[in-house]
């Protein structure tokens, strides 16, 4: 790899960004790709593959081997709200590979006795966000049910494009959350992106089974981000 090429990897994995190298084993050239570059026909589509994987590998297309060298940002939690399905969820997630925040500015319940081994801040959503800001590599969970926690970081969510934003709460909570980000100027298509009632429907009851259920559909989402546009730009 030259140096410029160098640089710009190190670069976006700063910004994490996600990038790979792509080395054409027969000649070895290579080029690096970005995560939503365009790349047609068969290479493209084990491109997208990787992304969504986040293994490297060789692969074969059209009698041409190609080592792809893939780039993730690690995984990232973010839970709002220092609550009992964040106690569940939060060493569970660690176990799964992701990095994970609780951000809750009630300091009786964001205590490191009641989250040991977890990055917590014991302050409003606003003032974290501002230094440690959301991104496509991160998931927001909101779980306090209190719109003046809530509603900022899930507003912040949907701006930054974060790969998965769910929400706890009733049907009929979340019509009422989701007038208040539409009059704080959430578009109508970000809104249709929130999950809610948060999490997968396995019935769920217990702050554990609401865990799993959250857990299992952050991985699906981080799993199959973009696929859907994909498959759209592929069939126009």
């Amino acid at each position: 790899m030259d140096l410029k090429a160098l640089e710009t990897l190190n670069a976006e994995r700063r910004a994490r960004r996600a990038v790979m190298l792509v080395t054409d084993l027969g000649d070895g050239s290579g080029r690096l790709v970005r995560e939503g570059d365009d790349l047609a026909g068969a290479l493209g589509t084990e491109v997208d593959k990787a992304f969504r994987s986040g293994k490297s590998g060789t692969v074969e297309v059209e009698g041409r081997a190609f080592f792809i060298n893939v780039h993730l940002p690690p995984p990232r939690i973010v839970a709002i709200g220092a609550v009992h399905i964040s106690q569940a969820l939060a060493p569970m997630a660690r176990i799964a590979g992701f990095d994970v925040e609780i951000i809750d500015p009630r300091t009786a319940f964001a205590t490191p006795e009641r989250f040991p081994d977890t990055t917590l801040h014991a302050e409003w959503p606003e003032d974290v966000l501002s230094q440690r800001p959301l991104d496509p590599y991160t998931a927001l969970a909101a779980l306090t049910h209190d719109p003046k926690i809530d509603d900022l970081p899930l507003k912040a969510a949907l701006e930054a494009g974060c790969f998965y934003v769910g929400a706890l709460g009733s049907r009929k909570t979340h019509g009422k959350r989701l007038e208040r980000l539409a009059e704080a100027g959430a578009s109508h298509a970000a809104l249709a992106s929130i999950s809610a009632p948060i999490g997968l429907d396995i019935g769920a009851a217990s702050p554990a089974e609401i865990a799993v259920a959250v857990l299992a559909e952050i991985i699906g989402a981080l799993r199959s981000r973009g696929l859907a546009a994909t498959r759209e730009s592929r069939a126009a």
